[in-house]
C-alpha cells in the first residue's frame, strides 16, 4: 500500500510498505480521509515519537470503509462506514483501527467531515466532561476557540446549555466562533482576557479549557472561580510558567489538571468513546453538533497542510483526501 513517509531531511515523500495485519479486535480500513493534527507536525519534526506498538506512520484518525474484521468484531460489517482513533498510522491507504475506537459515519456526512470529527470531539468531550465535570450553566473559557478542539468544545458546551467564552487572534476567527453559539468573544491582540473577567464576571470561570500553556497558567487562575478547573492539552505559548500565585490556587480550591489523548490506554479510549456516544450520538447524528473545515486537501498536498497549521490561522481542522 501506498503511505506517506518522513525522509531524513523532514520533508514528506511518498513510499511503499504492506498493509497492516489486524488482531481479533480490530478492522482494517481502507481510508478515505484523514484529519491533520499538531502532533503530526511534532512527529515529523521528531519531537513526539509514537506510543510502543504502534505504527511509526502519521495520522492519527481517519475515516473511511471497513475492509476486514477481526474474528470478535460483531457490532461492524465489512462495508461500514467509519471514523476513529490510531494511535499511528493514518496517512496511508490501509490502517488497522481498533473497533472500540470506531464510530459509524453519520449518513449525512461525506468521508472528510467524518475525518474532522474523532480526534477532536473526543478530545473536547475528554477534557469537558471526562476531567472537568462540566454541569449546565457553568462558564467556560476556551483558549483558541476557533481551533479544531475549540470548534468542537464551544458545540459540547453549549448543547449542555453552557456559557462560552472564547479568546481569539481575528475578527475571522470571532464570527466563527459566535456562528458556533460562543456567547462572549475575546480578541486577545486587542483585549486582554484578565482585564475582560474583572469587567464582565466578577465570579470568574468554573472551567477553563488552554492550549497555550506559557504564562497563561498564571492568567488562568486570575480567571478561575472558586472551585474550578483547569484543563491544560498543549503548550503552544511555551512549558514554563514564570510564576504562579499559589496562594490565589488554594483561595479559589482551582483543580488543574494536564491531558493528553494519543497515549492512553486502550481501555481508556475505548470507554471515552462509549461515553461520547452515549452523551452526543444523536446531537452527532441529527446535525446538531457539526465538524468544522478549514480546507480539504489531496493527500499529495499534505506538507501544504502542514505548512498552513504551524501558521495558526485555521478555523477548525485542515483534511487530508485520498482519491481513488
Amino acid at each position: 500500500m501506498k503511505f506517506i513517509d518522513v525522509n531524513e531531511q523532514q520533508e514528506l515523500v511518498f513510499s511503499q510498505t504492506p498493509p497492516p495485519v489486524i488482531d481479533i479486535d480490530e478492522c482494517l480500513l481502507k481510508v478515505h480521509a484523514i484529519g491533520v493534527n499538531r502532533a503530526d507536525l511534532l512527529q515529523r519534526a521528531g519531537k513526539y515519537p509514537p506510543p510502543p506498538g504502534e505504527s511509526p506512520i502519521l495520522g492519527l484518525e481517519v475515516c473511511g470503509e471497513i475492509t476486514e474484521l477481526g474474528s470478535d468484531v460483531n457490532n461492524f460489517n465489512i462495508g461500514d462506514k467509519v471514523l476513529g482513533l490510531v494511535g499511528g498510522g493514518g496517512y496511508s491507504e490501509y490502517v488497522k483501527i481498533k473497533a472500540s475506537h470506531m464510530i459509524s459515519l453519520p449518513a449525512h456526512l461525506n468521508y472528510s467531515q467524518g475525518a474532522a470529527i474523532a480526534e477532536v470531539y473526543l478530545t473536547a468531550f475528554q477534557s469537558l466532561f471526562t476531567i472537568a465535570d462540566l454541569q449546565p450553566n457553568e462558564n467556560v473559557l476556551i483558549h483558541a476557540g476557533a481551533s479544531g478542539v475549540g470548534t468542537a468544545a464551544i458545540q459540547l458546551c453549549k448543547a449542555i446549555g453552557a456559557q462560552v467564552t472564547v479568546t481569539v487572534s481575528s475578527e475571522k476567527k470571532a464570527i466563527a466562533c459566535q456562528n458556533l453559539g460562543a456567547d462572549n468573544i475575546i480578541n486577545y491582540k486587542e483585549e486582554d482576557f484578565v482585564a475582560w473577567k474583572k469587567q464582565h464576571l466578577k465570579t470568574g470561570f468554573d472551567v477553563i479549557l488552554d492550549v497555550v500553556g506559557g504564562d497563561y497558567l498564571s492568567k488562568n487562575i486570575d480567571v478561575a472561580g472558586l472551585d474550578s478547573r483547569v484543563v491544560m492539552l498543549a503548550m503552544l505559548g511555551g512549558r514554563f510558567c514564570e510564576k504562579v500565585d499559589v496562594a490565589k490556587l488554594l483561595l479559589k480550591r482551582v483543580n488543574i489538571h494536564a491531558s493528553t489523548l494519543r497515549s492512553r490506554s486502550d481501555g481508556y479510549k475505548s470507554k471515552l468513546v462509549t461515553d461520547f456516544c452515549e452523551k452526543f450520538s444523536n446531537s452527532l447524528t441529527q446535525g446538531v453538533i457539526n465538524p468544522v473545515i478549514e480546507h480539504v486537501f489531496d493527500w499529495s498536498k499534505a506538507d501544504q497542510a502542514h505548512s498552513l497549521m504551524s501558521q495558526n490561522k485555521n478555523i477548525g481542522k485542515y483534511i487530508l483526501s485520498i482519491n481513488d
